[in-house]
């Protein structure tokens, strides 16, 4: 048994307590003399973050800076990434480069979409998959089987999904059923399908704005409650769900609580956020991710989801204080919440995986992103 006395710091930016750790789990009191102690001279103590939408396989993060090279639209940034990706290097490498920035940062719970493709097959789950367990105690890595290049438009894609989970993946992906796929109703039945037999959950991207979008949500909840997948379906960025009228909006979220379906978001330019107030009164799980890290799809990206919480603020439109600390809470404990983490918080009985932070509150710590931090994890400073 391992102990830590972590000294003086304050837990979510409040009055300042002692925290006690045995066995790489918080204890409501002191282990003992022995016990290693870090003296956290008032820092925030947060537990650790959580990426609840990455992309490790699509990575080139280590690498050298590669020119943009693919044009505008969703069709033509798949086929670039295609024609590409396989100039990038190795998965397992690649992908563990950018875990070691997550885990740097102080994230250490993430749920990666990882390709699954005719041309590729499993590699890219097992390179990601290769690279979590290289840093088992450290990170989590949930893996879900994502078609990028569509579940419909490449057969064969549907049966190697299934073969993901049994290599080791925790879920199953969709890709714009209407907008890319183009029939939505056998891509549902397709991935819902996959999901009930393998048991699993599904984690689905949605970029289709607007009355489309919100038919494909109504039609993704319908499914939910007919296969009793309540609490194990994620929608991915749900574009639709700001770009309706107040009154839509309002009927789609309480389908979407009345199913228990998360969702996520990674802060896009182009659209306007999540009502992410109405959703938290809603009792719907909003989480935050990175999406893409400096890929063949974008040069942004940083690793560190305190970045993704100040563009959340910023295009949020976000001044006051509660509004902005909202955002930690989205990229801690709403992350935690989507991907249903055990044991997660500052508690005691909760795993000792958090970070420390020097500044006076939450606000700062979004707004300055201060980068001397100390990350434990499972009771380990690392």
């Amino acid at each position: 048994m391992t102990s830590l006395w972590i000294s003086d710091v304050r837990p979510w930016g409040g009055p300042a307590v002692d925290l006690h750790v045995a066995d790489g789990v918080f204890v409501a009191t002191p282990s003992g003399p022995e016990a290693q102690v870090v003296r956290g001279g008032g820092r925030i103590a947060l537990p650790a973050m959580v990426d609840a939408h990455a992309h490790l396989d699509k990575t080139s993060w280590g690498k050298p800076y590669r020119p943009h090279s693919a044009g505008g639209t969703l069709a033509d940034l798949i086929d670039n990434e295609r024609s590409h990706r396989s100039d990038l290097g190795p998965v397992r490498e690649r992908a563990g480069a950018l875990l070691d920035r997550h885990i740097e940062r102080g994230v250490l719970h993430i749920r990666s979409h990882v390709d699954v493709d005719p041309a590729i097959g499993l590699d890219s789950v097992t390179g990601v998959l290769a690279a979590a367990a290289e840093r088992a105690g450290r990170v989590t890595v949930e893996v879900v089987a994502f078609p990028q290049s569509g579940v419909l438009t490449r057969p064969g894609t549907a049966e190697l999904m299934a073969d993901a989970v049994d290599a080791g993946a925790q879920l199953i992906g969709g890709l714009d059923p209407a907008g890319f796929d183009g029939d939505p109703i056998r891509h549902l039945d397709t991935v819902f399908g996959i999901a009930a037999d393998k048991q699993v959950g599904l984690d689905i991207h949605l970029h289709d704005r607007g009355t489309l979008g919100a038919w494909q949500i109504e039609r993704i909840v319908e499914r939910t409650k007919a296969l009793g997948l309540a609490g194990k379906v994620t929608i991915a960025h749900c574009y639709a769900l700001s770009t309706v009228d107040d009154v839509r909006q309002g009927s789609l979220i309480e389908l979407l609580a009345s199913a228990d379906i998360a969702l996520t978001t990674t802060v896009p330019g182009t659209t306007p956020q999540l009502p992410l107030a109405r959703l938290a009164a809603a009792g719907v799980r909003v989480g935050l991710g990175h999406d893409g890290v400096r890929d063949l799809w974008s040069p942004y990206g940083t690793g560190d989801l305190l970045d993704k919480a100040l563009m959340l603020a910023v295009t949020s439109g976000y001044r006051q204080d509660a509004d902005i600390a909202r955002t930690v809470r989205i990229a801690t404990e709403g992350g935690a919440g989507v991907l249903r983490l055990p044991d997660y918080g500052l508690e005691p009985g909760c795993r000792a995986n958090l970070v420390l932070l020097p500044a006076e509150s939450l606000v700062e710590a979004v707004t300055q992103r201060p980068l001397d931090r100390t990350v434990i994890a499972g009771g380990v400073v690392l």
